[in-house]
């Protein structure tokens, strides 16, 4: 496994075959648990492991290490997108989607998990994919097969007979169902299951209806609170992290009461809704660009007429909650829904959860040591710490002055290997 991983750094211009110890050096990191800068730091790396972090005047490069020297660049640890659909293509939308098979959505994500790496994003869960594409991309990432995050993926995601989940794009004679469609807590429990067989390490669901699926009313919720609750329970007991999509406002609050680790949206959240995230710890990933990209290109791009309609509203909404959200001090987590729009462009949204209340470390941090925390591995990732994967970005200026050069990515590096 680790001369397949060698391989492939081999083809990305990495580090020299056989290099287990590395020096990573820049003019500056962003230490982004205290929120302040390290001038000229310098971060030993063992095995693809942080085991020191220094300045360069302190640390001493040990015989035979590689140098990754990043002169000129601010470095922050590697992105963490909560949500994206790594198999799912921003111009395939509406019917075109008839057109994917889990063959293609398996080399849809081969093409865009490289692309997202690239674009300094070095972890991501992938919510949904047909067929788990998923799975198997995943595994080819973890293996050195191909370049790519480190992901946790859901396989298909867990929905209502004719909801959110479902293929509801053809008429009754071709009996068209979705992977994950199932009905009651028995039903869904047995799809937990199922998935967990087949590789999942992540739960996802649709507990409403959503903007880019057909007949489906936004909020109206669609998985019910019990089906909820045994969803949550099985998961637990697998030890999964769960995700619940749910834009409207009765679905958001019986998936915070079912206790989801994550809310996917929650564009129409109440001040009920925002006081029992808070009590509750619960996570919300509110992907506040893309509504620009469905309105502008959507149309292009094969989406729905009726979802453009429902996106005219629920974008905005989602937007001024979002400031709601920030305002009352709830959890929130940098989630993009990359494949609605571009992948490789994620980083776009950090500027809008600037311009609509975050600051920009706040921001930083949500796609960072919180979205680390959410993920349950803040031991591994979203921090230059002692111990964890040295998974960094590096750009040029101050992304605390300007959070648009996080856009730019000049240099990353995953498992202290430069992957560009």
């Amino acid at each position: 496994m680790r001369a397949a991983l060698l391989a492939t750094a081999l083809t990305l211009g990495a580090l020299p075959a056989g290099a287990q110890t590395v020096m990573v050096t820049a003019d500056r990191m962003l230490d982004v648990q205290a929120g302040r800068y390290l001038e000229k730091p310098a971060l030993l790396v063992r095995d693809g492991r942080i085991v020191e972090v220094g300045t360069q005047g302190q640390l001493a490069a040990p015989a035979d290490t590689e140098i990754v020297n990043l002169a000129g660049l601010t470095i922050l640890p590697g992105l963490i997108d909560m949500h994206v659909h790594l198999t799912g293509r921003h111009d395939m939308h509406g019917f075109r989607r008839l057109e994917q098979s889990p063959v293609d959505e398996a080399i849809n994500g081969v093409v865009h998990a490289e692309r997202t790496l690239k674009a300094g994003f070095t972890t991501a869960r992938n919510v949904g994919a047909g067929g788990y594409a998923d799975v198997a991309l995943k595994k080819a990432i973890d293996q050195g097969r191909v370049p790519g995050p480190r992901l946790w993926v859901s396989g298909p995601s867990i929905g209502a007979t004719g909801g959110h989940c479902d293929n509801n794009l053809l008429p009754p004679r071709f009996q068209a169902k979705g992977d994950g469609v199932a009905d009651g807590p028995w039903g869904v429990t047995q799809k937990v299951r199922e998935n967990h067989k087949y590789g999942a390490t992540l739960v996802k669901v649709c507990a409403t209806g959503g903007v880019m699926s057909k007949g489906t009313a936004v909020g109206a919720q669609q998985l019910s609170d019990e089906e909820l609750r045994a969803i949550v329970e099985e998961a637990k007991r697998l030890g999964l992290r769960t995700a619940a999509h749910a834009h409207g406002v009765n679905g958001v609050k019986a998936a915070i009461r079912a206790g989801f680790d994550t809310i996917e949206h929650a564009s129409f959240i109440d001040d009920e809704g925002l006081r029992l995230a808070k009590e509750r710890g619960t996570w919300l990933s509110m992907d506040i660009y893309n509504t620009e990209y469905i309105l502008g290109e959507g149309e292009k791009a094969g989406i729905l007429p009726e979802s453009l309609e429902k996106e005219r509203l629920t974008g905005r909404i989602q937007r001024e909650n979002f400031g709601r959200a920030v305002k009352a001090g709830v959890n929130i987590v940098f989630g993009s829904d990359a494949g609605i729009y571009p992948h490789g462009e994620n980083a776009k949204q950090f500027s809008r959860m600037v311009k609509f209340g975050m600051t920009p470390l706040q921001a930083i941090q949500a796609a960072t040591v919180n979205a680390a925390k959410a993920l349950g591995a803040e031991e591994e990732v979203g921090a230059l710490a002692v111990g964890r994967y040295a998974d960094i970005l590096a750009v040029k200026g101050d992304p605390l002055a300007d959070i648009s050069v996080l856009e730019r990515a000049e240099a990353v590096v995953k498992g202290g290997v430069r992957v560009k």
